[in-house]
């Protein structure tokens, strides 16, 4: 690793990147050595830059970061990742983690904690603030909803009835009631309202 921590930013907010530039190239330890403001172009930019330190945000117009995350580290497994996000949801941050993010920082945390995570993970730490990481604790232990769960709940979002979630996902219309069951039950919903406003805050959706 160099003396300098050489930074990629993957961010489609234009104020945010240059701000985060600012930010980067005003510190003596660090040099931003490029941006890019969509999923497919980050992903071409790190092969080309191979940054030691690469910040993104977690919803990009075109990719999910998660996905753009996992896709960079199929050919550099050594890549750090520091995900910015307007949002605090466990399940997102589960799969963030889990898919190999070093830290996982909210946009309107103070800057001096942004480049000191950079600093942090450029010396192979993992960060994970008390803020999230209570958010984490909060639902310790809870059993996560499955992807076909999510996939009913989506249908659910849509408006679709039971019968129609059936045709649609290729399986009855009982088992859409025994999923719908089982997806209340683990978001302690009251209703398939009440369950979609929660799956979105915690992130599953």
């Amino acid at each position: 690793m160099s003396a300098t921590i050489r930074v990629l930013s993957i961010d489609d907010h234009p104020l945010l990147s240059e701000g985060i530039a600012t930010l980067i190239n005003g510190q003596a330890d660090m040099q931003l050595v490029g941006s890019a403001s969509s999923g497919k172009e980050g992903i071409l930019k790190h092969r080309e830059l191979k940054p030691e330190v690469t910040l993104m945000d977690l919803r990009l117009p075109d990719l999910n970061g998660i996905d753009v995350m996992l896709a960079i580290r199929a050919d550099f497994p050594e890549a750090r990742f520091v995900l910015l996000t307007m949002f605090v949801g466990d399940a997102e941050i589960h799969r963030a983690l889990q898919a190999g993010a070093y830290a996982y920082l909210l946009k309107s945390m103070p800057p001096e904690q942004i480049v000191e995570t950079i600093r942090q993970v450029y010396a192979g730490k993992k960060r994970v603030p008390p803020e999230i990481a209570s958010t984490l604790a909060e639902h310790l232990g809870e059993k996560p909803l499955t992807n076909r769960e999510v996939d009913v709940l989506r249908q659910v979002a849509e408006g679709n009835r039971n019968r129609d979630i059936g045709k649609q996902l290729f399986i009855s219309e009982e088992t859409v009631k025994v999923h719908i069951k089982r997806i209340m039950e683990k978001l302690g919903a009251s209703d398939r309202t009440h369950a979609m406003t929660i799956a979105t805050r915690r992130g599953f959706m």
